[in-house]
């Protein structure tokens, strides 16, 4: 328990200190070799023993986040829908090469792996630059509000389940895929999540914002709906590691596993925010 509260501080820490430096490329500097990991360790979980598809995957989850912020793919000369079949053909000719170790539904994580993993994992880079995308609707400090909002509907869900599932929990949520969590300790994680982000928003409004687009209800709403996410997400990364029969991706952090395992809930966190910012900008 002292290793996992230890790594827990040292990783809250080190997401404080990427909030400091949010509007800089360090972000996305950071943010490459973490894409790249997290690909390799699905990839190892799901047994992939194939170096082509290894490393093909694991380049194109490390350039994701360069992508994405540089918007390469719109400067390329080839449309996206182009590069993605250029992708899936070369994970086939890979499976070709070694077809007797290699399985089609190896390919099938790959893609997963290198496009759905790294793009959520830098979901971070475009919500960010909201206030860039959108600047009539949003300042500086409401990118920031927006990405820090993502991060704690992650760490206080998953802290307010834990320890409102400690106290209270009597009904399993869902005893065949992560036994010790409960009703009781997702309802406590939504109430924390949106207490705090409450709390973050009010101190925002009165002393940050000058644009009055957030309102206090829309905190309340998604905070909600983030937690609910974010418990997906983990429960998703628990159901994948379990069909493979691994405890945790990785083992980098002490009591917390890997890189995958920081970021399965945030995962499904992220991209989501950039989603519902995304679609109400274009209803605006």
């Amino acid at each position: 328990m002292k290793v996992r509260i230890l790594s827990g501080i040292i990783a809250a820490l080190f997401a404080i200190g990427m909030l400091v430096i949010l509007q800089t490329i360090v972000p996305v500097l950071i943010l490459m070799p973490i894409c790249a990991l997290a690909t390799f360790e699905i990839l190892r979980t799901a047994k992939i023993t194939n170096k082509g598809i290894q490393g093909l995957s694991m380049a194109v989850s490390l350039v994701m986040p360069l992508i994405l912020e540089y918007d390469l793919i719109d400067k390329s000369p080839l449309p996206l829908a182009a590069w993605l079949v250029l992708f899936c053909l070369c994970l086939l000719v890979l499976m070709l090469a070694q077809y007797e170790k290699t399985k089609f539904e190896h390919v099938a994580i790959a893609l997963y792996a290198a496009l759905f993993i790294p793009f959520a994992i830098s979901g971070l880079v475009l919500v960010r630059k909201m206030h860039i995308f959108y600047p009539a609707y949003f300042q500086q400090s409401h990118s920031l509000f927006f990405v820090l909002t993502a991060l704690t509907s992650c760490w206080m869900t998953d802290t307010g389940a834990f320890f409102f599932g400690s106290k209270f929990g009597k009904h399993k949520l869902a005893p065949k895929i992560s036994p010790k969590k409960s009703v009781e300790g997702a309802l406590g994680g939504i109430f924390m999540n949106v207490l705090v982000n409450v709390i973050i928003f009010l101190i925002c409004s009165r002393f940050y914002f000058v644009i009055d687009s957030v309102k206090i209800w829309m905190v309340i709403l998604f905070s909600a709906v983030f937690s609910v996410v974010s418990m997906l997400g983990d429960l998703s990364a628990s159901v994948i590691k379990r069909n493979y029969g691994a405890k945790d991706f990785g083992k980098i952090m002490p009591g917390h596993g890997g890189a995958m395992d920081r970021f399965d809930s945030y995962s499904f966190v992220m991209p989501l925010m950039w989603i519902v910012l995304t679609a109400a900008m274009k209803q605006a």
